[in-house]
């Protein structure tokens, strides 16, 4: 039987999500690929009570995780039902909805019919009452704002969530969402977008909303797909995602431009006593508006090494010139 490290929140760092009372780990763990029907799910349980372990208390889901989608909530909900059901109240849950689920016009996008339908479906296959948070997963162009944050209110209001989120929203669209919350008596969050050194579009406006408004931020792939690793130096693995099937990183993606970009990075880690990956992670976290990342792992001694990122996220503005300086190249 399953019992928590004793230990585990002695050095684990959290912060304050915007204005509100939830701390988050600075570091937390999505479940985006590696833990779905897919997968040994010996090594998915591993690396999610090896993270609980470590203090990371929050568990980021979606409708679509997998593959096949919906696999990795069940993946969840059996190793919580197994190992985690007596620390519900220590843990932060989130799933989101908005990209393709099921067939015919209601299986995606930002309609109240497919939110709250999807949110059903998710605490059923995680055996919960409720979601700690619920995102609206991706902006729809089509759906009126106003029908899309009625739902997430509306989950609010039946108790199915208890906080609600958005994601891949951009300045303007993430203002909107979070003033039309706001009017419904609904506090947004957290804002979850993709942000890393490659991948810098939430500084040109994003986060001032987010500081505006009170709303906390949650970076993910911050290690830019693996890009931010050593993981390519020497050419595209097989066993790598770039390598396999993944529809996320193409090997053209994998350009000598950045691996050069990389590799120089790498360098400045190495001076700071660091990995790469630690160095791009605490590189995200010292903007003051982000209050955790989201790391993805295959095997539970990545998680453990991201986590030691947590013990130098300091930098000197000559390193931040250096970063910049290879960035902009």
């Amino acid at each position: 039987m399953y019992v928590a490290n004793e230990a585990r929140y002695d050095t684990m760092k959290y912060k304050r999500c915007g204005k509100s009372g939830i701390l988050l780990p600075r570091i937390s763990l999505g479940l985006w690929q590696n833990f779905g029907g897919s997968n040994v799910f010996e090594n998915s349980r591993r690396m999610v009570l090896g993270a609980f372990d470590l203090g990371i208390t929050h568990f980021d889901l979606a409708n679509n995780y997998g593959p096949p989608a919906g696999s990795a909530e069940e993946t969840f909900g059996q190793i919580l039902e197994k190992d985690l059901r007596p620390y519900r109240d220590e843990l932060i849950i989130s799933s989101k909805a908005g990209y393709y689920m099921w067939p015919g016009p209601y299986g995606e996008w930002g309609s109240k019919k497919n939110l709250l339908a999807s949110l059903d479906q998710s605490l059923q296959r995680m055996k919960l009452d409720y979601v700690d948070i619920f995102y609206h997963h991706r902006p729809d162009p089509d759906t009126p704002i106003e029908e899309t944050m009625d739902a997430l209110a509306t989950a609010v209001r039946q108790g199915k969530a208890l906080y609600v989120g958005i994601s891949n929203y951009k300045a303007q669209d993430a203002k909107t969402a979070i003033e039309t919350l706001k009017k419904m008596g609904v506090h947004c969050l957290i804002h979850q977008p993709s942000y890393s050194m490659f991948n810098r579009w939430v500084e040109d406006g994003l986060l001032d909303v987010l500081e505006e408004t009170g709303v906390g931020a949650i970076a993910f792939s911050p290690l830019a797909q693996g890009l931010l690793t050593t993981k390519y130096f020497s050419g595209i693995p097989e066993d790598s995602r770039a390598g396999g099937p993944s529809v996320f990183l193409k090997p053209e993606s994998v350009t000598p431009e950045k691996v050069e970009k990389a590799k120089r990075l790498n360098e400045i880690a190495k001076l700071r006593g660091q990995s790469l990956p630690q160095l791009a992670l605490a590189w995200i976290l010292r903007q003051e508006q982000m209050t955790s990342v989201i790391i993805g792992a295959s095997r539970l001694e990545q998680i453990e090494e991201n986590v030691r990122a947590l013990d130098h996220l300091e930098f000197t503005p000559e390193e931040l010139a250096q970063i910049d300086s290879i960035l902009n190249g």
